[in-house]
């Protein structure tokens, strides 16, 4: 039971919405609703949530494994139980991976989700097709999905949920910026999406259909990220909870002007995220009053890591991914970045060396935001390669002038000050960079194959030095605005039907011995 309550904040009252916006106030037992309070007509809920899973296997199934747990301690048949996702539980095209997830939200028993950019790096046909055996629906309000799409019946504005009697109205809506985190696939192609203020007029025009039906209970599931959400929160009315996700930020509690909010009129609206990669699930306790107004709320995050992983889902994956390749042995690794978008990632370092080894190219570069995982010291299979760079693209070679090569960097170093800390600093093979927190590239090299250091003038960067690059089709289609779209004007010299996991196995196998993965100070970050 203590795995599953993790919140600092007790189930609580929301402060009176007549009443100035004071600090909640905690009540006892907070592990269960309280009875000796109860109200004529209230109604009781718990949702499971998670968001931006990534496609990290092995954290969907330590996820299954606490759902069991939530399931077993959760038996109160008066209180609806209810499974929401905001999107990102895939990632990247591979179909297997896409077929896994759709296991994974099928076994913890998933009402709705809906889908993030990185279901959408897969093309419409491949998605549409993982979605014939789900148990739950996919919502997409915000989507412009033409006729004879093959998601034109798959993906819904909206749906009626109904627990117990009760009636919830639930919206999905994918993120805004969808097109700029995708791959130049089908999907951008295909697939449209509102600007958000006309979402935020249609989420508003959807509400008033629900409340026709006499439904005053609404749930968002929103990709769109954390800033985007306290706009919805506070520019609707009607709306009471936002399940979260895109930004990756981990909000635990009920805690006010963080993630409780105010409608227009003045109802409360709680927003949850549960971070990134599938390393917390959250558990929203509510208690809404005979009007469909939430009363009172706990909010529980919980890591993911205190669970083991769930053998029969394993089993599951592993007979839609096959079983794993021995590679070799990690002797020593430094484990996870803390941010992400823009710390050095001696992870990511390796994986980029392989690439430039098995392609020969004088560079490997890649946005940070691609690597999604950490080696861990011991023994290493195709499986865990995969979970440190899951998205499944293509690999590209291509062509850069000196000129681009230091244009992309100073794009990446925009990370430090961008909200969000996008799109996220580029890890270079064969460069050496220093670059300031204020976003400013300060100085960079050019290490051949030798190992020779030469100087790059950052300031006046040659714009006839060429660079055979080894990327993705992600990077290469101008993905996080790193380079300029070099697919769609065709300036690409090959493309792989492969990612860089294949070529890290190929890499680990080839060296044959332990593996010592460290920062070697290829990207030098100082205050000024």
């Amino acid at each position: 039971m203590n795995l599953l309550i993790n919140a600092v904040q007790r189930y609580s009252n929301l402060p009176q919405v007549a009443k100035p916006k004071a600090v909640i106030k905690p009540l006892q037992q907070p592990d269960k609703f309280e009875k000796s309070d109860k109200k004529e007509g209230t109604v009781d809920t718990s949702i499971f949530y998670v968001n931006d899973i990534h496609g990290r296997i092995g954290n969907m199934a330590r996820i299954y494994s606490a759902k069991k747990v939530y399931d077993a301690v959760n038996v109160n048949k008066n209180i609806d139980k209810l499974v929401l996702s905001a999107g990102d539980i895939s990632a990247g095209a591979d179909a297997h991976i896409i077929k896994a997830s759709t296991a994974f939200m099928n076994g913890i028993g998933l009402d709705a989700v809906s889908d993030g950019n990185h279901e959408y790096d897969a093309n419409p046909d491949v998605l549409a097709k993982a979605k014939e055996n789900a148990k739950f629906k996919s919502l997409g309000m915000n989507l412009q999905i033409p006729k004879g799409n093959p998601l034109e019946n798959v993906i819904e504005k909206s749906y009626v949920l109904e627990k117990n009697g009760h009636k919830y109205g639930v919206i999905g809506l994918a993120p805004p910026d969808l097109h700029e985190r995708i791959r130049d696939n089908e999907s951008r192609k295909q697939i449209g999406v509102d600007d958000f203020e006309k979402t935020i007029s249609d989420v508003q025009q959807e509400v008033e259909k629900f409340k026709k039906q006499n439904i005053n209970k609404i749930i968002l599931l929103s990709h769109c990220g954390l800033t985007k959400d306290k706009r919805l929160a506070k520019e609707t009315s009607g709306v009471d909870v936002i399940i979260g996700g895109h930004t990756h930020d981990l909000i635990k509690n009920v805690i006010q002007n963080e993630n409780l909010f105010y409608s227009k009129n003045n109802e409360p609206v709680i927003i949850t995220q549960g971070g990134k990669d599938g390393e917390y699930f959250g558990e929203l306790k509510l208690t809404w009053d005979k009007n469909g107004v939430i009363v009172k709320a706990q909010n529980n995050v919980t890591s993911a890591q205190g669970f083991k992983r769930n053998r029969v889902l394993k089993n599951v994956f592993d007979d839609i991914l096959g079983k794993p390749e021995h590679l070799g042995e990690i002797k020593s690794a430094t484990g996870p970045t803390k941010n992400r978008l823009i710390d050095p990632n001696p992870n990511a370092y390796f994986i980029m060396d392989a690439v430039r080894h098995e392609f020969n190219t004088d560079l490997a570069l890649i946005n940070v935001g691609n690597v999604r995982g950490f080696f861990e010291q011991g023994p290493v299979d195709s499986r865990q390669v995969f979970e440190v760079v899951p998205l499944k693209n293509n690999m590209v070679k291509l062509k850069l002038t000196e000129q681009e090569v230091v244009e992309a960097l100073k794009n990446g170093a925009k990370s430090f000050i961008n909200p969000g800390n996008k799109p996220s600093i580029v890890i270079p093979s064969g460069l050496k960079y220093t670059v300031t927190r204020n976003g400013e590239i300060k100085s960079a090299s050019y290490i051949d194959k030798q190992g020779k250091e030469i100087s790059i003038d950052i300031n006046n960067p040659n714009p006839n030095k060429i660079y055979t690059v080894a990327t993705d089709d992600f990077f290469a289609s101008g993905g996080d605005k790193l380079i300029s779209n070099k697919i769609e004007k065709n300036e690409v010299d090959e493309v792989f039907d492969f990612d860089k996991d294949k070529l890290t196995c190929d890499y680990i196998k080839k060296l044959n011995k332990p593996i010592d993965i460290f920062d070697d100070g290829r990207i030098t970050i100082i205050d000024a």
